[in-house]
C-alpha cells in the first residue's frame, strides 16, 4: 500500500519553507554514479514523490528535461510556483504508476519519499521506465539530527532534541518500522542489479536559524500526526524545545544560527544492459 501524507496546503507551504533538500555533494555522488555506469547524454530525470520540488530543482541543470511527480496537488502547486527553469515539468500521479514509456528514463530519484511508496511495486515501475544502464537513486536521512552551537555542550543540546524525538515516537506510522534506513537497506538487497551501491553514514552539516530547525522537525509525519490529534500539545512541545535550547545557548532570539548535522543514506543501482 502507498501512503498519502503532506497533502494539505499549510503542510505543503511549511514543507517548502523548512525542508532541507539534498546537498550539492550528494547530488554529485548520484550524477557521478550515473556518468560512470551509463554516461552522457543525460536526457530525462524523473523525481518521484517530489513534494514541493526542492530536489527536482537540483537536477534541472544537469538534464535536458526533468519531471517531478507527486500525488499531492498542494505540493505540486507550490513546486510549480518555484519552477523557473524551462526544462522542469510536474505530473500528478502515483509512484507506482509513472506516466513514462518503457526504457525512456535516464535517472529515477526518490528523495526522502521511497518509504511512503508501495515499495516492491515502485521498484518494478522504476525498472520498467529506466533505460538500459539507467540508474535509480533512493535518498533519505535519519530523523535524529544533531545540533551544535559555539561552546555549548553538545550532549546537553542534543539531549533536548532526543527528548523531542522520543515524544514523537508513539506517532510514528507503523509502515515505517522502527528505523527507516532499514527499509532502504532491504530495498538495496532486494534489487537484482549487479551494479549497485549502499551508503548509510553521510553527514551533511548546514547552518540555519533555530526557528528553521524546529520548523523542519514540525514538517515530519510524526509531528503532523500529533498536531492532528492534539494541536495544543504539539505547540507546547515545540515551544518547550525552543525555550530550552535558547536557554542552553544563552540567546534571546530563535533567529540565532546553529549548525545542524543530518545523516543521509542512499541506494544507487544501475539497470543492466540486458534486463
Amino acid at each position: 500500500m502507498a501512503y498519502r501524507f503532506f497533502n494539505g496546503q499549510a503542510h505543503a507551504a511549511s514543507y517548502w519553507k523548512h525542508r532541507v533538500p539534498p546537498s550539492d555533494e550528494l547530488v554529485q555522488l548520484v550524477l557521478q554514479f550515473l556518468e560512470k555506469h551509463k554516461g552522457h547524454p543525460f536526457e530525462l530525470a524523473v523525481d518521484v514523490g517530489c513534494g514541493s520540488g526542492q530536489g527536482t530543482l537540483l537536477l534541472a541543470k544537469h538534464f535536458d528535461s526533468v519531471v517531478g511527480t507527486d500525488v499531492s496537488p498542494a505540493q505540486l502547486e507550490l513546486a510549480l510556483q518555484h519552477a523557473k527553469e524551462k526544462n522542469i515539468t510536474y505530473r500528478e500521479c502515483l509512484a507506482e504508476e509513472l506516466p513514462f514509456a518503457d526504457s525512456s528514463v535516464d535517472l529515477v530519484t526518490a528523495m526522502t519519499a521511497f518509504h511512503w511508496f508501495d515499495r516492491p511495486h515502485f521498484l518494478q515501475e522504476a525498472h520498467r521506465v529506466l533505460k538500459p544502464r539507467g540508474c535509480l537513486a533512493l535518498l533519505s536521512y535519519t530523523m535524529d539530527m544533531e545540533i551544535s552551537y559555539q561552546d555549548c555542550c553538545l550532549h546537553t543540546l542534543n539531549q533536548v532534541c532526543k527528548e523531542f524525538y522520543e515524544a514523537l515516537k508513539p506517532y510514528r506510522n507503523p509502515c515505517l518500522g522502527a528505523r527507516t534506513d532499514v527499509l532502504y537497506r532491504a530495498a538495496y538487497e532486494s534489487i537484482p542489479y549487479p551494479v549497485k551501491e549502499w551508503q548509510e553514514n553521510i553527514w551533511v552539516r548546514r547552518s540555519m536559524p533555530l526557528c528553521s530547525f524546529i520548523g523542519m522537525l514540525e514538517t515530519f509525519s510524526t509531528y503532523q500526526a500529533l498536531l492532528r490529534e492534539d494541536p495544543q500539545r504539539a505547540a507546547n512541545l515545540s515551544q518547550d524545545m525552543c525555550e530550552r535550547l535558547m536557554s542552553i545557548m544563552k540567546v534571546t532570539s530563535a533567529e540565532t544560527e546553529l549548525m545542524v548535522g543530518i545523516r543521509y543514506y542512499y541506494v544507487l543501482a544501475c539497470k543492466p544492459e540486458e534486463a
